[in-house]
């Protein structure tokens, strides 16, 4: 699965976001890098505004591909661009709170989430993300002591 964000719109159901802009920025694509790894998924942020000096157009900042539109454009035309350009529309999910975006996107084969849903599914990704495994795990011995593995298993008496 491969998602492009409207970056701006997900930032944009955070309180308090337009205080802090750059800092929004960086607290998203963490989320996203984060999102990312727990998924699988491929991700693309699109950002209005200049580029960051520290996350450039194009580059990417933990596995999440960034871009910016140029001067004269907006966030939008390249989501657009984007989703047009790739050959598995149908595979795309397009983030955006934006209806006529939507429509277009949607209009173009790909499937839409509504920003405020997929803060949802950041979350729940998270949350699955951070519970561990197997109970058992975080007792058991590290590897390489033939005795503690012994006392791990209750036979921890005289070895012949």
């Amino acid at each position: 699965m491969a998602y492009v964000v409207d970056g701006n719109n997900v930032i944009g159901q955070t309180p308090g976001w337009h205080r802090d802009k750059p800092g929004s920025r960086r607290r998203l694509l963490g989320e996203l890098a984060a999102f990312a790894r727990a998924t699988k998924a491929r991700v693309t942020v699109v950002f209005d505004g200049a580029p960051d000096r520290d996350v450039p157009d194009g580059a990417s900042f933990k596995g999440v591909r960034v871009y910016y539109p140029g001067r004269g454009s907006d966030a939008d035309s390249v989501v657009e661009r984007l989703v047009a350009s790739d050959r598995n529309r149908r595979g795309l999910t397009i983030v955006t709170s934006d209806r006529r975006l939507a429509a277009e996107c949607r209009g173009l084969g790909a499937r839409v989430v509504a920003s405020g849903e997929f803060r949802k599914q950041m979350a729940a990704a998270a949350a699955a993300a951070a519970t561990p495994g197997d109970p058992g795990e975080a007792d058991a011995p590290a590897a390489g002591s033939v005795d503690e593995w012994l006392r791990y298993f209750g036979l921890d008496g005289d070895r012949e």
